[in-house]
């Protein structure tokens, strides 16, 4: 029997692959981004992080059961104190510090995404909340598997320690949240399913959105600061 993550993954396929062959993504690959690209980055997925931590303390609140609970606050305490390091690497190549990459406003893409698993998180239940949070590390995982394989990165290679600690987590979070989701999906109708679905999928668009976003420097299409100068 197909598991519904299975499902999941194979109607979001097309967004997998648009996400492989994005140029950030190739630029990782090949170690060719601006420093500006990887500022940007940083920048926006750091409070992007900070939203998904608060996503994972709106599950506890829902949880019954002491082993998800923990499960999701392990998960917290991985993102504050591991996933820096992806961080670290870039902010390391790009000549800058992690500590002033943090506190910057959202760029439009950022905002709808946070907004979009806010949204779902506050209005669903936790297998809701579940399908929109799963698409991240999922990707994640892919990519530096994908880079990996392709690459086979020495210690030379710019972006090594950022393959690898994405590429190495087969067994980490994306199966946890996937064993979850597919037993929870079992009792489900087919309509809940399908609202599952939309979650997963927006998320996966909104993936590759945010490397766009990256890549492109993204950012609101008025500068408040030049109106006001220009105001006065």
């Amino acid at each position: 029997m197909t598991r519904f993550t299975e499902e999941l993954r194979s109607a979001a396929d097309p967004i997998y692959q648009a996400i492989f062959d994005h140029p950030f993504v190739r630029g990782i690959a090949d170690g060719t981004l601006r420093k500006e690209q990887l500022i940007h980055y940083v920048k926006q997925d750091f409070e992007y992080l900070n939203a998904y931590i608060r996503i994972y303390g709106i599950a506890i609140s829902r949880c019954e059961d002491r082993a998800i609970m923990a499960l999701f606050n392990e998960q917290i305490s991985f993102i504050l104190n591991s996933e820096t390091h992806p961080h670290q690497n870039f902010c390391y190549v790009a000549g800058v510090t992690y500590e002033e990459m943090q506190g910057y406003p959202l760029a439009p893409s950022a905002n709808h995404y946070i907004r979009h698993m806010l949204n779902v998180a506050h209005e669903g239940a936790l297998e809701d909340v579940i399908a929109a949070l799963l698409p991240c590390p999922w990707t994640y995982m892919e990519i530096g598997q994908k880079l990996i394989e392709e690459v086979n990165p020495d210690e030379s290679h710019p972006f090594y320690e950022w393959m690898h600690f994405y590429g190495d987590r087969e067994f980490g979070i994306t199966e946890q949240l996937r064993r979850l989701l597919d037993e929870w999906a079992e009792s489900l109708s087919q309509a809940r399913k399908d609202r599952l679905k939309e979650h997963f999928l927006t998320s996966c668009q909104l993936e590759y959105m945010f490397w766009d976003m990256a890549f492109a420097l993204e950012a609101w299409p008025v500068d408040l600061l030049e109106a006001t100068e220009v105001g006065r």
